[in-house]
């Protein structure tokens, strides 16, 4: 087990100093292809759970098979140094790098309570349009206010290497993909290529999450057009703020458009905001030029095929044992034409 909770109870009553520790409960919420996510429950002398007490554990998968993204110790940094800006993350309770205790790095943060949109908005929640263009206006914010913090101040200013980021990561999943290929696929390649030609000059740095769309969030049950908390900081750096634009608009799919039969759909309910309608939110809220925001799109979306070639890669391998992997080859090639489009035809 990953987190086996004979092991985290004591550990986590010596390090919290909290005898309610001793006994827990450990159920695993969130596994995928990312890190590990458990909520650790204490258990009283009777076995009776204190929910209000529950907190988060993270830890990486068994057979990580990318470093950097699974590194605890980075991911417990950037939301500490979060803590004190608008930036909304849970607070950091503890970071644990000795290896012999749970076989890998983790760390423990409170747990948010929130709604957590995987596909759906729960019944009732959202169903008005006014409420779903709060839900877009409030993730376009918390990007913002992330894109705006000095993160020099905040004690980051050596997390990342922002000069020449946006080509660093053309090579990065460039090399990612050469080192998972499923198959031969020219498409992918050409798209790789035209990029790697026409990476667009930085304007600015910022911290940036890597990964930032609605299912990395947790909204308030009461008030939809507030985020509680922003989710799997497994990727973030400092680097070019358009790239987390740019993935966003890959899970941002618009009424009558083929992939929101595969992405979440709640993106095409009346009431969202277009993609136009958040790039001019963004821009008026950053200051940011987005005239060359179609490159960031066609990234994205061929940093979405390579990683999907790589789950491909691996399941084909036998290292994704237990994980539902099918269907998974037959996106890539509709993510390497949405790239070439948002190149070619534009992404808004």
């Amino acid at each position: 087990m990953g987190a086996d909770p004979v092991v985290v109870g004591p550990y986590l009553a010596a390090v919290l100093n909290d005898e309610r520790w001793r006994s827990v409960d450990v159920e695993l919420i969130a596994a995928g292809m990312s890190n590990l996510t458990y909520v650790v429950t204490p258990l009283g002398g009777d076995g009776g759970r204190d929910e209000d007490a529950a907190v988060i554990l993270r830890r990486p998968p068994t057979g990580a098979v990318l470093a950097t993204a699974h590194d605890m110790a980075r991911e417990h940094r950037v939301i500490s140094a979060l803590g004190p800006t608008d930036v909304p993350v849970p607070r950091t309770l503890h970071l644990c790098t000795d290896e012999s205790v749970l076989g890998a790095p983790f760390y423990v943060m409170e747990r948010v309570v929130g709604i957590h949109v995987v596909r759906d908005f729960p019944a009732g929640y959202a169903d008005r349009p006014e409420q779903r263009r709060a839900v877009g206006e409030t993730l376009v914010d918390v990007l913002a206010d992330l894109h705006s913090v000095d993160h020099e101040a905040v004690g980051l200013a050596e997390f990342g290497r922002p000069e020449g980021f946006a080509a660093r990561q053309v090579r990065r999943w460039t090399k990612q993909w050469d080192a998972t290929r499923d198959r031969d696929r020219p498409n992918l390649d050409a798209l790789a290529a035209r990029l790697a030609e026409t990476v667009p000059a930085t304007q600015r740095s910022s911290i940036v999450h890597g990964d930032y769309r609605l299912d990395n969030c947790l909204l308030d049950p009461d008030e939809p057009g507030r985020i509680k908390a922003v989710l799997d900081w497994e990727m973030s750096t400092l680097g070019d703020p358009l790239t987390d634009i740019g993935m966003m608009f890959v899970y941002w799919p618009q009424a009558g458009e083929e992939r929101a039969s595969t992405m979440s759909p709640v993106t095409t309910l009346p009431g969202f905001p277009t993609r136009a309608e958040v790039a001019e939110r963004y821009a008026r809220r950053t200051g940011a030029d987005l005239a060359d925001l179609n490159w960031y799109v066609g990234f994205a979306f061929f940093k979405f095929a390579a990683i999907i070639a790589g789950i491909v890669a691996r399941s084909a391998a036998g290292a994704m044992a237990g994980k539902d992997t099918s269907g998974y080859a037959d996106r890539i090639d509709p993510c390497v034409e949405l790239g070439r489009a948002a190149l070619e035809d534009g992404a808004i």
